[in-house]
């Protein structure tokens, strides 16, 4: 079960799959502690990458019965005492632009033990992206990309994303 930032939440975080995150850690005798608290003070280390999932419209209204996606922003960020987490981005029902909350797949707990092994100097091949896209990603849709934390993001679009809440 995903642990939502807020009843306005853009994002959402997964401890129920830190056993799987877990699990590929062992390998190489990582042991890392999901840190439940969504906030970035205290954040040693961040990373943006991509994740594949599906997503499902909840407007009853809506005739959209849900879609896949494999590029779903994820930003991991690693705390100190060998402590994570990642926030997961919502994306927008193309047709009602409804907030729909993402169903992950086996690629969330490979990319989160990737990048903690790369953090704990593991040495690792690099792994391709798997999957092909079915069109292209649609920015306006993305919530990671509004964030700033989105890979198809432009570094402008990154940039003003992440400052968007500063005021002067």
């Amino acid at each position: 079960m995903p642990q939502r930032a807020s009843s306005e939440a853009r994002w959402c975080m997964f401890p129920s799959l830190h056993d799987n995150v877990s699990s590929l850690l062992e390998d190489d005798g990582l042991h890392f502690t999901f840190y439940p608290i969504d906030r970035d003070t205290g954040c040693i280390k961040s990373y943006d990458t991509n994740i594949m999932g599906k997503f499902r419209c909840n407007n009853q209204t809506c005739k959209a019965t849900g879609w896949g996606s494999r590029k779903i922003a994820i930003t991991i960020r690693r705390f100190r005492n060998q402590r994570y987490n990642a926030r997961v981005y919502y994306q927008r029902c193309k047709r009602c632009k409804t907030l729909s909350e993402p169903e992950v797949d086996d690629s969330y707990a490979d990319r989160v033990a990737y990048r903690l092994k790369s953090w704990s100097g593991v040495e690792q091949e690099r792994r391709p992206f798997s999957g092909t896209s079915n069109g292209p990603h649609e920015r306006s849709l993305c919530e990671g990309c509004k964030a700033g934390h989105c890979n198809d993001a432009s570094e402008v679009d990154n940039l003003a994303g992440r400052f968007a809440n500063f005021a002067l």
